[in-house]
C-alpha cells in the first residue's frame, strides 16, 4: 500500500491537486479554521506538507515532523507546535505523539486511500448494470475488492468502520466535510460507483479532468432532479415506448428494427440535445444503425409520423427520384426550435446502409465541414452524435479508425458523444463469441475518452449521464461514451425467433416489466405525477399516432426528398432540379495561368529555408511556366489555384498527400531550421481567394475517404479530393465506394462532388501497387452499353447528369487540369473517379501547352489522332492512359505513324459515344483494336468492348490487344513485364489480328 501511495503521489503533483481543490474542500484536511495564523494561503501550504508528511515523515523538516504527530494523537493545531531542538542544545522532549501510533494511523489512512481509488478504478465491475440480472461481463480473473466486507484486505479492521478518516484531494464524497466514519466513506463510494451507473475513467491521464469526473458522480446529491425533469422524462418515456407498440399493433409482421428493450435511448439524446444547445450548440450531425431509428426520426429529430407511417403501406408508389431505400436507411434534416434551452438547433440524421458503423467517418466529415464553414474552431456551434450497437462498436475496425481521426488537426471535430445501443447480442451472437475485451466498449480508451455505463432500465441514470457527458463535450472537446446497457425485446428484427439461440435470456426478457412502466410506477410513488396525469398523456400521443396514420393514408407516392439529409439551398431550382444543362469553358486566362505558375515555384514566406533539393523543383517550376508549358504536378497546381481565386475551397487529403507519394506535390514546405515551421504557397495565389487544405491523412483508406465524402456533401462549392497513396489501397475503403458513393443519389438522392484520385499503371514493379483496378468502378456504371444515345449539342452534360459517377483517365496534364475545373463548374455534383499517373508523373512528352489551358478550351473527353490521313489508315487503336505514349513511341520505332491512327478515350464513363462514332465514320475501312496494358479481364475491355460494338452497330469487329487474363495485377518479374509489353505491342500494331 505504501508503495502505491509513493507512487500516486509522484503521478500527481501536490500542486496540481491543490488547484483542482474546491472552496469548501481546502481547510478539510487539518481542522485549521478555528486557527487564525492557517487560515488563507497558510492552509494551502500546510496541506502540502502534511501529504508530503505522510507518505514520508522524513520529507519535511523535525519540526513539521513533531507537530503532526501532536496533531494525530489529538492535540488541537495550536497547541502541536514543538519547538525544535537547538544546534548545541540538549534534545527536546518528545511530543504527545510518538512512533508505532503515529506509524498505524498513516498506515490507516493509506489504507482509506487506496479503498477509495479501488471504488474509482474498480467500482464499475460490481455496479448494477445489466436490467436483466444476467451480467454478460466476466470479471471473475480479476475480482474487484470492495465493500465492507473486504476492508481487511487493505490491513483495516471491522472495529475502523466506525472511525473517521480525513479524505484525500481526490475524492468529492465528503462534500464540505473534511473527514467521514470509515462506514460511511464506502457507503458514499457506493452510491456514487456501485449502483446503477458504472464509470470508467481512471486511465485518463490527465489529473484536471479526472477530478472534473469526480466531482460530477461523487458528490453528494448531484443525481437529484426537479419535479418538471421528472415530467418531462416520463413523457418522452411516453413516446418512444408508445410509438413502438403502436407500430407493433398496425404493422406486427412489418419488419422495423424496433427500439423495444433500449426506449431511454429517445431521453437521452434528447437530454444530449438540450445540454448542448444550452452550451452554444447550433447543429448536431447524428449517424446511427437500423435499431431504433424511426423512432429516432419520430421522436427527436421530429420527422412527421405521417411520413414515417406511409412506408409501412405496401401500394405506396415508388419513389419520385432514384430506386429508393428501405424505411430503416433514410436520414432526414430538420431545423426547430428546442424547448429547454429556447435556441433553434439543426439537427440531421444521416442516411446508411446496412453496413455497421460505416456510416461514422461520413459524419465526423460532414460535422467537421459545417464547423469549418461557419467558422467553429473549436466545435462549440456544431457537433456529432454516433449511435452503435454493442456487438459492432467491438467488432468493427472502423470504429478504431474513426476514433483515432478524433484529434488530428484536420479531421477533429472537437469531441463526439458516442452512445451504445448495448443489447447485449449481435443478432444470435452471445457477447461471449463477440468480442475478447470485458466490455464492447474498451476500443474508447486508446483515445482517453471516458466510459459511463447506464443501466438503461432506471432513466433516471441515463439522463443523468448524458447530461454530464454533454457537459463533458463542451468543457474538454474530447469524445465521450455512454453505453446503455439494456436488451432487445424482439430478435433481430420483429419477425426473427431469438428462442433458438437464446432461450435463457429470453425467457428472463418476456419476464421482464417494461422500462415505462417501471418509471411510471417509481413517479407516481414518489407523486411527481398522478396516474390520471399519466393515462391522460398515454391517451394524448395514441390519439396523435392515430391522426397521423389516417393522414399516411393520403399519400400515394413516395417523396424522396423528404428524406433528404445534406440539403444544399440555392445550389438547385426549387423544384430540386438543376438550374441549367450546360457548362462553361473551363480554361483561365494566360495571365492567371503564369500568377500561378510563379506561385507554385516560390517560397512566400520571408526568411524560409528549404531542401536544397526542392530548390531544383521549383526552379523547374518556373522555367515550365517560362515555356509556357506544364506537367502534372503543375497542371493540378493550376487548377486548384484558379478555383482558390475564384472562392472554391479545395481540400485534398490522403496519405502523404501533402508531399505526394510519388515526390511530385511538395504543396506543403518545410523549414530546413526551423522544426515544424511550415509554408503551403497555394494558400498566397490571392488576398481574397478561398482557403486551401491539405493534410497528410492517418494510415486508413476506409474511415478517411468516409469523412471525405461527409465533408463533400456538406456544400457543393468545394472541390474535396481523397488521394490513395497507390491505386489499390482504395480496396481496403471498397463499403464507402460501393455503399455511398456510387449509389449514394440513386439510394437517398443526395448528389456529391467527391474526386478520387487513383495511381494506376503497370510499370513492372510487382502486382501490388500496379492496378486501380478500373474494372471495378467501371462495372458500376449504370450507362446501358446497348443503347445509343440520341446526338443533341447537350449530350455531354446530358450524360453526365444522367450518370451515377465519372471514370477519368486523362493522358495529359491539360485534360487533368480541365476535369477538375470541371467538376466545380458543373450545374450538378457527381462523383469524379480519376486513374492518375505514375511514371508520366516525370515524362517528358507528358507535358501541355498553356494553349490548352486558355479561355474557351475545356475537358477532352476523346482526343484523336489528329495528324492520321484516313485514306492511308488501316487500324485504329482506342486506348486510355499512359500506353498511349508507349504506343506511340513503338509505332514511330516501326515507321507505322502513316498506317496506324491512336486515339485516347479520355473519359471512360460515361462513354463518349459521339465522338467515338466521329472516329469509327472517319476511319470507315481501319480495322478497330482496343489497347490497354491490363490483363483482359481487368482493365477497361470488357466495359469498352459493347459500347464499341454499339456504336458501329455491331457491323465491324473489335480487335483486342493487351495482356492474355490472370489472377494477379501483374507479373512480379520484370522480364515477364517487358516481354508481355512487347506481346501486346506486336498485337497492337501488327497487321494480323
Amino acid at each position: 500500500m505504501l508503495r502505491l501511495m509513493t507512487t500516486v503521489a509522484r503521478l500527481r503533483p501536490l500542486g496540481a491537486l491543490s488547484r483542482w481543490r474546491p472552496a469548501a474542500a481546502a481547510t478539510r484536511t487539518l481542522k485549521t479554521s478555528a486557527e487564525p495564523f492557517l487560515n488563507g494561503a497558510s492552509s494551502n501550504y500546510v496541506d502540502e506538507m502534511y501529504y508530503a508528511w505522510l507518505e514520508n515523515p522524513g520529507n519535511v523538516h523535525q519540526s513539521w515532523d513533531g507537530y503532526f504527530r501532536n496533531v494525530a494523537a489529538g492535540a488541537s493545531p495550536g497547541a502541536a507546535y514543538q519547538r525544535p531542538a537547538p544546534l548545541d542544545g540538549p534534545p527536546v522532549a518528545p511530543g504527545v505523539g510518538s512512533g508505532p501510533s503515529v506509524q498505524k494511523l498513516v498506515e490507516d489512512h493509506l489504507a482509506v486511500h487506496s479503498l477509495i481509488r479501488a471504488y474509482q478504478v474498480r467500482g464499475h465491475h460490481v455496479a448494477k448494470l445489466d436490467p436483466l440480472e444476467i451480467s454478460c461481463v466476466d470479471f471473475d480473473d480479476a475480482p474487484c475488492a470492495v465493500g465492507f466486507q473486504n476492508v481487511g484486505l487493505y490491513g483495516l479492521a471491522e472495529e475502523d468502520l466506525d472511525k473517521a478518516f480525513r479524505l484525500p484531494n481526490t475524492t468529492f464524497i465528503g462534500g464540505s466535510e473534511g473527514s467521514l466514519p470509515l462506514r460511511e466513506i464506502i457507503r458514499r463510494l457506493e452510491t456514487a460507483y456501485c449502483q446503477h451507473v458504472g464509470v470508467e475513467f481512471m486511465f485518463i491521464n490527465d489529473v484536471e479532468q479526472c477530478q472534473w469526473i469526480r466531482s460530477k458522480f461523487e458528490t453528494p446529491g448531484v443525481m437529484r432532479f426537479s419535479l418538471e425533469e421528472k415530467r418531462t422524462l416520463l413523457a418522452r418515456m411516453v413516446r418512444a415506448t408508445r410509438f413502438e407498440e403502436f407500430l407493433q399493433r398496425k404493422w406486427s409482421s412489418e419488419k422495423r428494427f424496433g427500439l423495444e428493450g433500449c426506449e431511454a435511448l429517445i431521453p437521452a439524446l434528447k437530454t444530449l440535445i438540450d445540454v448542448s444547445s444550452q452550451s452554444g450548440v447550433e447543429s448536431v450531425v447524428m449517424g446511427m444503425s437500423h435499431r431504433g431509428r424511426l423512432n429516432v426520426l419520430a421522436n427527436v429529430i421530429r420527422k412527421e409520423l405521417e411520413q414515417i407511417f406511409c412506408q409501412f403501406d405496401s401500394k405506396l408508389e415508388a419513389a419520385d427520384e432514384g430506386s429508393g431505400d428501405v424505411k430503416y436507411h433514410l436520414g432526414m434534416y430538420h431545423k426547430r426550435m428546442n424547448r429547454v434551452s429556447d435556441r433553434e438547433v439543426t439537427m440531421s440524421l444521416m442516411a446508411n446502409p446496412s453496413h455497421l458503423e460505416a456510416v461514422d467517418p461520413v459524419v465526423q466529415g460532414k460535422t467537421k465541414a459545417e464547423q469549418f464553414y461557419c467558422g467553429d474552431a473549436e466545435g462549440k456551434r456544431v457537433m456529432s452524435i454516433l449511435i452503435h450497437g454493442d456487438a459492432a462498436f467491438a467488432g468493427q475496425g472502423l470504429v478504431y479508425e474513426t476514433f483515432h481521426l478524433s484529434d488530428l488537426p484536420s479531421y477533429t471535430t472537437h469531441g463526439t458523444v458516442h452512445v451504445v445501443v448495448n443489447n447485449q447480442i449481435g443478432f444470435t451472437t452471445d457477447p461471449r463469441m463477440a468480442r475478447s475485451s470485458a466490455y464492447p466498449t474498451d476500443v474508447a480508451r486508446v483515445v482517453n475518452a471516458p466510459i459511463f455505463h447506464v443501466n438503461a432500465d432506471h432513466p433516471e441514470a441515463v439522463m443523468y449521464v448524458c447530461k454530464v457527458a454533454a457537459e463533458w463535450r463542451s468543457t474538454f472537446h474530447k469524445d465521450v461514451v455512454v453505453d446503455l446497457v439494456s436488451y432487445r425485446r424482439n430478435g433481430h428484427n420483429e419477425i426473427d425467433e431469438p428462442m433458438f439461440t437464446q432461450p435463457l435470456m429470453y425467457k428472463r426478457i418476456h419476464r421482464q416489466k417494461g422500462v415505462l412502466q417501471k418509471l411510471a410506477e417509481k413517479l407516481i410513488g414518489e407523486g411527481v405525477v398522478t396516474a390520471q396525469a399519466y393515462k391522460e398523456e398515454v391517451a394524448r400521443y395514441d390519439r396523435i399516432c392515430e391522426e397521423a396514420h389516417a393522414r399516411s393514408k393520403d399519400e400515394k407516392i413516395l417523396h424522396i426528398k423528404h428524406w433528404l439529409d445534406s440539403p444544399w439551398p440555392g445550389f438547385f431550382t426549387l423544384e430540386g432540379q438543376s438550374k441549367s444543362m450546360t457548362c462553361p469553358p473551363t480554361g483561365i486566362s494566360e495571365e492567371e495561368l503564369v500568377h500561378i505558375g510563379n506561385v507554385a515555384a516560390s517560397v512566400p514566406a520571408a526568411d524560409f529555408t528549404i531542401h536544397g533539393g526542392l530548390s531544383r523543383v521549383l526552379k523547374g517550376r518556373a522555367n515550365m511556366v517560362d515555356q509556357r508549358v506544364c506537367d502534372w504536378a503543375l497542371g493540378e497546381y493550376m487548377a486548384f489555384g484558379s478555383l482558390l481565386a475564384e472562392g472554391t475551397h479545395v481540400r485534398l487529403s490522403g496519405q502523404d498527400v501533402e508531399r505526394g507519394t510519388f515526390s511530385h506535390r511538395h504543396h506543403v514546405l518545410h523549414d530546413q531550421n526551423v522544426d515544424k515551421r511550415v509554408c503551403i504557397p497555394m494558400n498566397y495565389v490571392s488576398p481574397d481567394q478561398a482557403p486551401y487544405t491539405v493534410c497528410n491523412s492517418s494510415l486508413s483508406e476506409y474511415g478517411v475517404l468516409g469523412f471525405e465524402l461527409g465533408f463533400a456533401m456538406a456544400s457543393p462549392n468545394a472541390l474535396v479530393l481523397w488521394e490513395a497513396q497507390f491505386g489499390d489501397f482504395h480496396n481496403t475503403a471498397q463499403c464507402i465506394i460501393d455503399q455511398f458513393i456510387s449509389c449514394g443519389q440513386a439510394k437517398w438522392v443526395r448528389q456529391n462532388g467527391i474526386v478520387l484520385l487513383l495511381p494506376h499503371g503497370l510499370e513492372g514493379m510487382g502486382p501490388e501497387h500496379s492496378s486501380a483496378r478500373p474494372e471495378r468502378f467501371l462495372q458500376m456504371c449504370n450507362d446501358d452499353p446497348d443503347i445509343f444515345p440520341t446526338l443533341s449539342a447537350d449530350l455531354a452534360v446530358q450524360q453526365l447528369h444522367d450518370c451515377n459517377w465519372i471514370v477519368v483517365n486523362c493522358s495529359s496534364p491539360a485534360n487533368y487540369f480541365h476535369v477538375l475545373r470541371r467538376q466545380m463548374l458543373l450545374p450538378f455534383r457527381k462523383p469524379l473517379i480519376v486513374f492518375t499517373p505514375k511514371s508520366l508523373l516525370r515524362h517528358p512528352e507528358a507535358k501541355s501547352s498553356f494553349d490548352d489551358m486558355l479561355p474557351d478550351t475545356h475537358f477532352k473527353r476523346l482526343i484523336p489522332d489528329g495528324a492520321a490521313n484516313p485514306a492511308k489508315v488501316k487500324r485504329v487503336v482506342f486506348c486510355s492512359g499512359k500506353i498511349y505514349y508507349e504506343l506511340i513511341r513503338e509505332r514511330e520505332k516501326r515507321g507505322l505513324e502513316e498506317e496506324v491512327a491512336v486515339v485516347r478515350v479520355e473519359q471512360l464513363s460515361p462513354f463518349p459515344f459521339d465522338l467515338v462514332k466521329a472516329e469509327t465514320d472517319r476511319f470507315v475501312k481501319a480495322d478497330l483494336v482496343w489497347c490497354q496494358e491490363e490483363h483482359k479481364n481487368q482493365g477497361y475491355y470488357d466495359y469498352v468492348k459493347p459500347r464499341l460494338r454499339t456504336t458501329v452497330g455491331h457491323a465491324r469487329p473489335v480487335w483486342y490487344a493487351g495482356r492474355d487474363p490472370a489472377a494477379a495485377p501483374s507479373t512480379g518479374n520484370k522480364a515477364t513485364h517487358l516481354a508481355e509489353l512487347q506481346r501486346l505491342m506486336d498485337a497492337a500494331l501488327s497487321e494480323k489480328v
